[in-house]
């Protein structure tokens, strides 16, 4: 029984660490470029240089979050439906 509180306290910390940080930061690293907006490319030189805009993120370099977005269309669902 106590195995079974702990891994749901555990499974309860998790959900509620990752609702705060939705509602802190709402916008996460883009995963394809790591954040940059961009590739990066390296010339005949080695030399590294900027590539093409990334196409995920549109070169801005932030995504919403998973959670972020599932409250987004969840609070788009209840306004519609409440809407006189």
């Amino acid at each position: 029984m106590t195995l079974l509180l702990l891994a749901g306290a555990c499974l309860l910390a998790v959900t509620l660490g990752y609702w705060s940080l939705c509602a802190a930061s709402p916008y996460g690293d883009c995963r394809k470029c790591r954040g940059m907006g961009h590739a990066l490319k390296t010339d005949r030189k080695g030399r590294l240089k900027r590539g093409k805009q990334c196409r995920r993120c549109q070169g801005h370099g932030k995504r919403i979050r998973v959670g972020r977005h599932l409250y987004n269309l969840w609070a788009r669902i209840y306004r519609a439906g409440t809407a006189d």
